[in-house]
């Protein structure tokens, strides 16, 4: 694995080492001792899955307030999406600020998405799907988030959204977050 780091401290984009022969090809997508190499954490106890009907799907942005915050492996298994995080942690350096990349089944990269930040995407194909590693449980009472158009964080979204969640679009600009 390629561990890239983003100008975001503590968040890193991971493409495969793929060996490849007249099968395809094989590659490891988590190995413990590389991860806390780097002091990442690898405790992770839920895995999920969002399947997504509709190119321009978009959800987000989404994060879980301590003591229940996050750390996240997002994935891209089928289609592909615009994966976007902004760091949220008071005092960062990179506070506000956000990075966005291309997952997808074709590319094999994952996002590794540090507590603290906020995490969303937007399908960019029909029928894709999404497969996170998380650290923490899902907890309803601790779930929050920020627009994904909040003009604070000015995200540059590929095109603006064809489907959007209630909840998503509900969701308060970051000045107004608890």
């Amino acid at each position: 694995m390629r561990f890239i780091e983003t100008k975001l401290g503590g968040a890193f984009l991971i493409e495969l080492d793929r060996i490849e022969d007249e099968r395809g090809f094989f590659a490891r997508s988590f190995a413990r001792d590389e991860f806390e190499g780097r002091g990442l954490r690898t405790d992770f106890v839920q895995s999920s899955v969002s399947y997504n009907a509709r190119s321009g799907t978009l959800r987000g942005m989404h994060f879980q307030a301590s003591p229940h915050a996050e750390t996240k492996l997002v994935r891209c298994t089928r289609g592909a999406i615009f994966d976007v995080i902004v760091d949220l942690r008071l005092g960062s350096p990179t506070e506000r600020q956000w990075v966005g990349a291309e997952l997808g089944a074709d590319n094999h990269r994952m996002l590794y998405v540090p507590e603290g930040f906020a995490h969303g995407f937007v399908t960019l194909q029909d029928q894709s799907e999404v497969f996170y590693e998380i650290t923490e449980y899902y907890n309803a009472e601790a779930a929050r988030g920020v627009r994904w158009d909040d003009p604070a964080l000015g995200i540059d979204w590929p095109g603006p959204p064809g489907v959007l969640s209630a909840r998503d679009r509900a969701l308060p600009l970051l000045q107004s977050r608890p």
